[in-house]
């Protein structure tokens, strides 16, 4: 095969699992063309509610077909002769641990979680203009835990100042939670164009982050 050359396609993201069908992460497409190529994984295929298993070869075939009769379902890359479909979901054939099932608490995950929306005001702001606020501050042993992060902008942070909402007269627009999947993932799955990867995250709740 033709070393990939270029293609917005390379940054799409591929639903990876492990040989048992657990998902455990998500890479982009560029890191699962190269696993294909090594054959470390397969392609996996959901086509009415049926998993079809490619190899690279078989796939080549499907993006064919794929690129005639469904263009605008698939991202593409590609290669000095080739088109090729990002494939949605790819299978590590070698690989059979289990994700990890606690969902790491940073700023990036607290933002997903809050969709970058001000917990107080309830207005959505770049990750720029938001801030991570303690709901019990630490003056006062608040702790650092999902049940007691949240995101605001910095004028409602700067409102609230060291207290308490009630203490502040403010109230959280939401009961702050520990997320049991990924939020970045419950984002992805908002979209249509990654409705495959339901089949296998509807029962799975797993943390790693988005690479």
């Amino acid at each position: 095969m033709a070393a990939i050359a270029s293609g917005d396609g390379l940054n799409a993201k591929v639903l990876v699992l492990n040989k048992f069908y657990a998902a455990i992460r998500v890479i982009s497409a560029k890191r699962a063309f190269s696993l294909l190529v090594r054959d470390a994984a397969e392609v996996i295929h959901v086509d009415n509610g049926q998993y079809i298993n490619h190899d690279l070869t078989s796939w080549l075939e499907v993006s064919d077909l794929a690129r005639q009769f469904e263009p605008h379902a698939h991202d593409w890359v590609r290669t000095v002769r080739l088109e090729i479909a990002v494939p949605q979901v790819i299978r590590l054939l070698g690989y059979d641990r289990l994700p990890d099932q606690q969902v790491k608490l940073n700023r990036r995950n607290l933002f997903a979680r809050d969709r970058n929306k001000c917990q107080y005001c309830g207005r959505s702001f770049p990750t720029s203009e938001l801030s991570i606020d303690h709901v019990v501050p630490r003056s006062q042993n608040g702790p650092d835990t999902w049940t007691n992060l949240v995101c605001a902008c910095v004028k409602c942070n700067a409102r609230k100042g060291g207290r308490t909402p009630v203490q502040a007269n403010m109230r959280l627009i939401r009961k702050p939670i520990r997320p049991k999947r990924n939020p970045l993932i419950s984002i992805k799955l908002g979209s249509g164009k990654y409705e495959t990867w339901k089949a296998f995250l509807d029962e799975a709740y797993w943390s790693v982050e988005l690479r």
